[in-house]
C-alpha cells in the first residue's frame, strides 16, 4: 500500500528520533537521511490516514509552475500556507502601527488574546493583499521562493534561467542525461531569506517510457508538512510525464532532516492509530499538456476517501 511508507517513517522516529531544540522553540524528535519511494502506477499518494486538502496542493504547485512569487494568488485560492512570513514583513516594517505581534511562534499557543488579536491583524492583512495593488506588490512578494528559482534562477550576469522549462526540453530530446536537475538552493539567498528552502533539488530520471522524479528535501515536517510534499512533487511528476508523452513512475523522497514537533506527538500517534484506505487516482484534463495550460479544474483525485482531518499547530 502506497501510504505505508509514509507510516513507516513516521513510527520510526516515533521509536528512534532523537530529541533536539530547533528555530522555532517547540523541540522535535528527528532522525538524519531517510528515503520513501512511490510507484505512482499504484495510485496517487494522497494520504488516507488524514484528509490532506489537495486544493492547497494544487494551488501552490500552479502557484510555483506559474514563477510567481506574490502570496496574491494563493488568496485567492483561499491557500493560506504561505502568509505568515509575508505577514511578518509587514508587521515588522516602519509602515505597521498597530498592535506589537512579534513572538508570534510562542505566544500564540499560550496567550488567546494575543492569538486574537494577532488573527485579527492578519485577516486585515490578507484582505488588504486582496484588493491593494500597490500593498500587495509590496507586502505580498516573497522574493526569491520556489516559483522564482524554479523558473527564474538569478544568475551572476544580470539573466534568468527557467530551470524547470530547460530540464522538460532535455527530457523531450536528451532523457538519458544525468543532469535533469532543479535546484532551489542558492547559498547566497539564503542568509537573507525568511524560510531558505526546504525542498532543495530536485531530479528526474527516464527508463522504459516512465518518468520517475527524486526530491532530496533537507527538512520535513513529518505530521503537517511531509503529506504536503509528498502529493505536491507526485503532481508535479504527473504533470511533467504528461508534458514530456513519458507514462508516470516512482517519486523518490529523501529526507535529510525528518522530525516531529513535539506538539504533534498526540497527533501521530492518533493517525498511526488508523487503518489506511486505497490510495485515489490523480485525474489530469487530457485536453491540456503543457505546464502553463493547467489551472485548478484541470487537476482531480478521484475515489479519494479520507479519514477525517487531524489539526496541529504550525511552527513558524
Amino acid at each position: 500500500m502506497l501510504e505505508q511508507a509514509y507510516l513507516d517513517l513516521a513510527r520510526h522516529i516515533l521509536d528512534d528520533g532523537h530529541y533536539k531544540d530547533d528555530r522555532t522553540g517547540t523541540g522535535t524528535y528527528s532522525i538524519f537521511g531517510y528515503q520513501m519511494r512511490f510507484n505512482l502506477q499504484e495510485g496517487f499518494p494522497l494520504l488516507t490516514t488524514k484528509k490532506v486538502p489537495l486544493g492547497l496542493i494544487k494551488s501552490e504547485l500552479l502557484w510555483f509552475l506559474h514563477g510567481d512569487t506574490n502570496i496574491r494568488f494563493l488568496l485567492q485560492h483561499k491557500n493560506h500556507i504561505w502568509d505568515e512570513w509575508a505577514f511578518k514583513k509587514w508587521i515588522e516594517s516602519p509602515e505597521y502601527h498597530g498592535p506589537d505581534m512579534t513572538d508570534f511562534g510562542r505566544r500564540h499557543l499560550v496567550d488567546a488574546d494575543f492569538n486574537a488579536q494577532y488573527q485579527e491583524q492578519k485577516r486585515a492583512f490578507d484582505d488588504r493583499i486582496l484588493h491593494d495593488d500597490d500593498f500587495a506588490a509590496h507586502y505580498g512578494d516573497l522574493g526569491n521562493v520556489y516559483g522564482s528559482q524554479w523558473r527564474a534562477w538569478r544568475t551572476s550576469t544580470g539573466g534568468t534561467i527557467d530551470q524547470l522549462g530547460h530540464v522538460i526540453e532535455q527530457i523531450k530530446h536528451n532523457p538519458d542525461s544525468r543532469r535533469l536537475i532543479v535546484s532551489a538552493w542558492n547559498p547566497e539567498d539564503v542568509p537573507t531569506m525568511a524560510l531558505p528552502p526546504c525542498h532543495t533539488m530536485f531530479q528526474f530520471y527516464v527508463n522504459d517510457g516512465k518518468l520517475s522524479l527524486q526530491l532530496y528535501q533537507r527538512s520535513g515536517d513529518v505530521f503537517l508538512g511531509v503529506p504536503f510534499n509528498i502529493a505536491s512533487y507526485a503532481l508535479l511528476l504527473s504533470m511533467v510525464a504528461r508534458a514530456t508523452d513519458l507514462q508516470v513512475g516512482d517519486f523518490v523522497h529523501t529526507l535529510g532532516d525528518a522530525h516531529i514537533y513535539k506538539n504533534h506527538l498526540d497527533q501521530v500517534r492518533e493517525q498511526l492509530s488508523r487503518t489506511p484506505r486505497p490510495a485515489p487516482q490523480l485525474w489530469l484534463n487530457p485536453d491540456k499538456h503543457d505546464l502553463d495550460e493547467f489551472g485548478m479544474d484541470d487537476i482531480k483525485a478521484v475515489n479519494y476517501d479520507p479519514l477525517p482531518a487531524i489539526k496541529a499547530p504550525v511552527a513558524v
